[in-house]
């Protein structure tokens, strides 16, 4: 079974209203028909190696960047599949998107190191460096810079998990 990085996009009041009462969060989470596909980003096994080539860290990093992955308070104890889901609010969604601006995919790109990746154990454990591994997170890379970006111009909070 994969472990595939989730972000959905939502708003402070539903965000709120969550918080209040988590039993409707699963379903927030996995609706059965998406009404709106931009509020949702699914950066498939991506997300470790993004974490790792941003931080320069296997599970750590200092703030922002740390929380582009790991970032965020736990969102109840429910396990969405490799844990509790996790939520950054609007203000922090804006300080992620800026540091995330600052880094162009082409600059993390720079940051590939085979052999540090390898000794880190970076998930799913198979990361080549080859053009189809460069070019599947740099097009993850910038889908989650956009989407964060937009998610920060709409004073937006964000829901991360693992699945």
């Amino acid at each position: 079974m994969s472990m595939i990085g989730n972000y959905r996009r939502v708003e402070k009041q539903r965000l709120d209203a969550l918080l209040s009462d988590l039993d409707g969060l699963a379903e927030f989470l996995y609706p059965e028909s998406e009404e709106d596909p931009s509020r949702y980003l699914d950066i498939d096994k991506s997300w470790h190696l993004i974490h790792f080539l941003l931080n320069r860290e296997t599970w750590e990093g200092e703030w922002p960047l740390s929380a582009v992955v790991f970032g965020g308070v736990e969102l109840g104890e429910e396990d969405m599949g490799y844990g509790p889901a996790r939520y950054l609010r609007p203000e922090e969604v804006g300080e992620v998107a800026s540091a995330l601006s600052a880094i162009p995919a082409s600059d993390l790109l720079e940051r590939w190191n085979s052999s540090a990746i390898a000794a880190a154990e970076i998930y799913p454990g198979f990361w080549a460096g080859g053009s189809d591994d460069r070019e599947y997170i740099r097009s993850n890379y910038e889908s989650l810079r956009e989407f964060f970006r937009a998610a920060a111009l709409s004073g937006e909070a964000m829901i991360l998990y693992v699945s």
